[in-house]
């Protein structure tokens, strides 16, 4: 199975990144990957399947996962019955400075990261409760959402209710200077995707020839750059489709060259075509 390297970014504002997907499960996506982020993954409703590290089940009634960095992991949404709703919260371990884990008063949160290496589950009360406070996050300022996140790991770190999933931890390696050039690669697409990608100033970006940047970013992140690129593009013509734009002006908006061009990727990627996938959006 090919397990590709997903680079994050925080959110505007923020010193970490939370995400709300509610979805249909045949749109979902669930490739098999790994971040250097710390991830909580809670499901809200219905059951899927949960693959973390080695370890494949399924859950029921819903589900909270804590995962470590670099442990490779899929989408909660593969094998979901009905519609797919979770809030997934990616946080680096540096969240509230170098020395966060480091505090007297961030022991338990620090065990907590580190039993995170083997995936946790949690499950009673506990899974009740988070799931309540996560939806809360959702609301919040800036500040208080930063505070809340802190509360939210201090429960997780001192609940008796969580089970490791795997028994081994199991975490793959990505070495700073990897990091570092990926995240350039991703800001120049964020920046440039509305507009023809030239390969050869992206190479530059990252010190190296085209044909050893191709070769870099297909070894790194297990698909070509193009792909990246139209990936990326149609995620965001994702975005654009719950809105009232016209799908020819949301392809242009997203970076398509043409409409033709437009339908047909973005159907390889997610199996309908623009007008099917509002509509399923708007059911």
């Amino acid at each position: 199975m090919k397990t590709e390297f997903e680079v994050i970014r925080p959110d505007e504002g923020s010193s970490f990144r939370i995400l709300h997907n509610v979805v249909l499960p045949e749109l979902f996506r669930w490739q098999f990957h790994y971040h250097p982020e710390y991830e909580i993954v809670c499901v809200f409703n219905g059951s899927g399947r949960r693959h973390v590290g080695m370890h494949l089940s399924h859950y029921e009634d819903g589900d909270l996962v804590f995962i470590g960095p670099n442990v490779p992991h899929s989408g909660f949404g593969q094998e979901a019955v009905g519609p797919h709703e979770e809030i997934v919260v990616q946080l680096k371990e540096n969240l509230l400075g170098e020395h966060f884990l480091e505090m007297p008063e961030m022991k338990a949160v620090k065990r907590l990261f580190e039993r995170s290496h083997f995936g946790i589950c949690f499950h009673g009360e506990t899974k009740i409760y988070v799931k309540q406070r996560l939806k809360k996050l959702l609301g919040l300022p800036p500040f208080e959402r930063l505070m809340e996140l802190v509360n939210i790991l201090q429960i997780l770190a001192t609940t008796s209710e969580s089970t490791l999933l795997n028994t081994e931890g199991i975490k793959l390696e990505v070495s700073p200077k990897d990091e570092l050039r990926l995240n350039k690669i991703l800001k120049y697409v964020e920046e440039n995707y509305q507009k023809p990608i030239d390969i050869q100033e992206i190479a530059s970006i990252t010190h190296l020839t085209v044909p050893s940047f191709c070769h870099y970013f297909k070894k790194m992140m297990n698909i070509t750059f193009t792909d990246f690129v139209n990936r990326y593009r149609v995620n965001q013509a994702c975005r654009l489709l719950s809105t009232d734009k016209s799908i020819t002006d949301i392809g242009y908006e997203s970076g398509f060259g043409n409409v033709a061009y437009f339908n047909r990727v973005f159907k390889t990627h997610k199996q309908q075509n623009p007008s099917e996938y509002r509509k399923a959006l708007q059911k």
